[in-house]
């Protein structure tokens, strides 16, 4: 099994990338979060999980060994195929994902396209115990309110996320929300960071209400 990768980093796409070892490029799925610290060119390393079908391999990389831990958990939840697992980590960091499931916040795993809350549910009954808090501390966002995205190149960072499995409507409301509230991200004009942005300010909003509900 591939374990990890660490070699010059040949291409960073906004939901994949490929790293250069022993002469072969090893292309792997990974989330904004993990993609944000790899730079073409340059040296990198990810811990990485193999995913075997009858008809693919599938390489899954990850920033660090907290990430890939809480993916490889997540796959055993009745239901919860690798995709899935990549898209709630694109939404919820580790820790996060540790207390929803501890804290039984379904609507936390509800954030996640493709999670409803019959899914939320026996995520936490299937993972109970499983996932626990490792008290880690991560930095708060507000809530922020929808509006209409207006550049033509937020469509990229919308169709990143309908990949991973929003509607077209509601990836374009966060788009918008996250445009509002970091003005000077979207004054960049960095599509990669401006989905990075999106998706922590996803997670945040459910952050923020499970903090207002306990």
């Amino acid at each position: 099994m591939i374990a990890s990768l660490s070699g010059t980093v040949e291409h960073v796409g906004l939901d994949h990338a490929v790293i250069a070892v022993g002469g072969v490029g090893l292309s792997f799925s990974a989330t904004p979060q993990t993609l944000s610290h790899l730079h073409e060119g340059r040296d990198g390393a990810v811990q990485t999980h193999l995913v075997v079908k009858e008809d693919s391999l599938t390489l899954f990389g990850f920033a660090d060994r907290a990430e890939r831990e809480v993916f490889e958990v997540l796959l055993g939840a009745n239901g919860v195929g690798p995709r899935l697992a990549l898209a709630i980590l694109a939404v919820h960091r580790p820790e996060a994902v540790r207390r929803a499931v501890t804290d039984e916040d379904e609507k936390a795993l509800t954030l996640v396209p493709g999670i409803g809350p019959k899914m939320a549910r026996k995520i936490i009954v299937d993972l109970a115990g499983r996932l626990a808090p490792t008290g880690e501390v991560e930095p708060e966002a507000a809530v922020v309110e929808p509006e209409a995205a207006a550049d033509a190149w937020h469509a990229d960072v919308v169709q990143a996320m309908t990949g991973l499995g929003w509607s077209e409507k509601e990836a374009a409301k966060a788009v918008a929300a996250t445009v509002a509230t970091h003005p000077d991200v979207d004054a960049s004009g960095d599509v990669a960071a401006l989905l990075r942005a999106t998706l922590r300010d996803v997670g945040a909003a459910a952050a923020v209400r499970g903090g207002r509900r306990a």
